[in-house]
């Protein structure tokens, strides 16, 4: 018998075009949720999430994204969106939260800090934001993943233009630099055709190797 979950995945799809329809705020908090206990390289986590339900702002963005009908069409845009600077007093933050959250003197976690830091004063600007970025994808893997739990349609967006999404966001003010977008409503089933198409993947022989 299959679990919920992985009926939850057969399920979900890149949805096409989305009804317009409003989603629920606790489905929508769900999917919040799950994206911020989303696992990241030391816990770190060094992008911010931007959610867009403003209709003008959709609006503003649908240019930007090449007229994808979803960016006007979905409840909810999650702007999956990486620190374009990445420093050490950012680290000195962390630590005081995991410090208040456990009750624990802040020095004790000096080794810890000193491990973080050192990745970012021997890392270019350019590794670092490879790096943010891969652990802004994973945040998208588990939004996609609660979104379909919570049986809200999806589509992960790459199409659009970054520079202009940031400036409509005000992302250079900021600090951020727009990487993917989650598309969150649900399916116009009458005028989505891949709506009711099975599901195509890999076959498992061919996707996983035995090492």
């Amino acid at each position: 018998m299959e679990t919920q979950f992985l009926e939850a995945l057969k399920w979900r799809y890149a949805t096409k075009k989305m009804s317009g329809k409003e989603i629920p705020s606790e489905k929508l908090d769900a999917i919040l949720e799950a994206i911020r206990l989303t696992p990241s390289s030391f816990g770190l986590t060094p992008y911010s999430v931007v959610v867009v339900q403003d209709k003008e702002i959709q609006a503003k963005l649908l240019p930007h994204c090449y007229n994808q009908s979803q960016i006007v069409d979905a409840s909810a845009l999650l702007v999956f969106a990486p620190w374009k600077n990445i420093n050490t007093e950012q680290v000195d933050t962390y630590m005081k939260e995991i410090a208040d959250a456990r009750g624990i003197p802040v020095e004790s976690l000096n080794d810890f800090a000193n491990a973080i830091k050192g990745k970012i004063n021997h890392s270019s600007l350019e590794d670092l934001h490879a790096w943010a970025s891969k652990q802004a994808y994973i945040a998208l893997g588990f939004g996609l993943a609660a979104a379909a739990v919570e049986k809200i349609d999806s589509t992960p967006m790459e199409g659009f233009n970054p520079d202009a999404v940031n400036e409509v966001l005000g992302f250079n003010e900021k600090g951020l630099h727009a990487a993917c977008i989650l598309a969150l409503g649900y399916r116009d089933t009458e005028k989505d055709f891949l709506a009711t198409a099975i599901k195509v993947r890999r076959k498992k022989e061919s996707l996983f190797i035995e090492a």
